[in-house]
């Protein structure tokens, strides 16, 4: 019986298959990594499993989930392989971000933050706790590669300025996110209705947001033709298809704006009347706009950890064998409290 472990086997199966690979046509697999975040109950496992083409009925994240697509560049070639990550839970498990970002996926890793549009005061502060515990764990894992393979750190850093053309106005105003952002606010079917004026505050703090971090923006719903049109930028980041160039910045259509196609001029100023923006104590354009947007929008409690239910006792979660065991436990566990409660009052009335 072979004393190998699980571990030696699948090693030597990817050496074997690195040799086999070398000795081919010189195809080599490409793997890229997708991070997606956001809103609770947003829409992040809707739009997965519309790239990957499964026609089945979304569940809810329960915290960190993984699948997988895979597409051929064509005849008798190797697959691509697109590794898909999605956090749960809003903002409520920051820590786990930490898992799919390491030093072995960074080079080929990108970010979706979606956003859910139908209620603009949570919009903020999630777009505020996800990108930011985002980008801090980025930075940490950029600063450990760049003191083994500094190359690869200046390689990352020149691609994502690649983006934004060379005589941009914006150049040396904006902070390109670490790696290849792309923002999706959903239900837009139901933002659509909201007031003009309130959508016109959310379109412009977006676009801002977005192209201070050199990142892509686009607003969808259960559209068809909406899906179809985020399907193809996640295509671009997943297997590297040609990205789209489309444009559309009209507030009363869905917003389609790609990495480095917008301009703060464009964007304008923060939509408030000029003698209330003198009021408005702030340190950086970025605090400006969200002090304009949260006037508008004050963002509720930032419990989040409240709405987290027990995913033991989830319907969906559910193991027959395994529930009842932890019905006896329970149980065991409060008779164990009862006769411990029993003993320390005995104890002390013998004292």
């Amino acid at each position: 019986m072979s004393s190998e472990t699980l571990w030696e086997i699948a090693k030597a199966e990817v050496e074997k298959r690195g040799i086999n690979r070398s000795e081919g046509d010189g195809a080599e697999i490409g793997e890229k990594s997708v991070f997606f975040i956001g809103s609770k109950t947003g829409g992040k496992t809707t739009i997965i499993l519309r790239c990957l083409d499964r026609d089945e009925p979304p569940k809810p994240t329960l915290a960190l989930e993984y699948t997988y697509g895979r597409r051929a560049k064509g005849h008798n070639t190797p697959k691509d392989i697109a590794h898909f990550w999605e956090l749960g839970g809003g903002t409520s498990l920051l820590d786990l971000i930490s898992i799919p970002i390491t030093s072995d996926t960074l080079r080929t890793f990108s970010v979706v933050l979606i956003l859910d549009l139908s209620k603009p005061n949570d919009l903020w502060p999630t777009m505020e706790n996800l990108l930011q515990a985002t980008k801090s764990h980025i930075d940490k894992v950029l600063m450990e590669l760049g003191k083994t393979n500094p190359k690869a750190v200046s390689e990352m850093r020149q691609k994502i300025w690649n983006n934004m053309q060379k005589d941009h106005p914006d150049r040396e105003l904006i902070d390109p996110f670490p790696v290849p952002l792309v923002i999706i606010g959903s239900k837009y079917d139901i933002f659509q209705d909201f007031e003009s004026e309130k959508r016109k505050v959310i379109c412009k703090t977006l676009r801002f947001v977005a192209h201070y971090y050199g990142a892509s923006l686009m607003f969808t719903s259960k559209s068809e033709a909406l899906l179809l049109k985020i399907r193809g930028v996640i295509n671009q980041l997943a297997f590297g298809i040609d990205r789209s160039k489309s444009k559309c910045v009209d507030q009363n259509k869905p917003l389609f704006i790609t990495a480095g196609l917008d301009s703060f001029s464009q964007i304008g100023c923060p939509p408030v009347p000029e003698n209330d923006i003198g009021k408005l104590h702030a340190h950086s354009p970025m605090e400006l706009w969200k002090k304009v947007y949260e006037k508008l929008f004050p963002p509720k409690s930032n419990n989040t950890l409240k709405d987290i239910k027990d995913p033991a006792r989830d319907p969906q979660y559910a193991e027959s064998e395994v529930d009842e065991m932890r019905i006896q436990k329970d149980q065991e566990l409060e008779q164990y409290k009862r006769s411990s409660s029993k003993s320390w009052k005995q104890i002390k009335l013998d004292s």
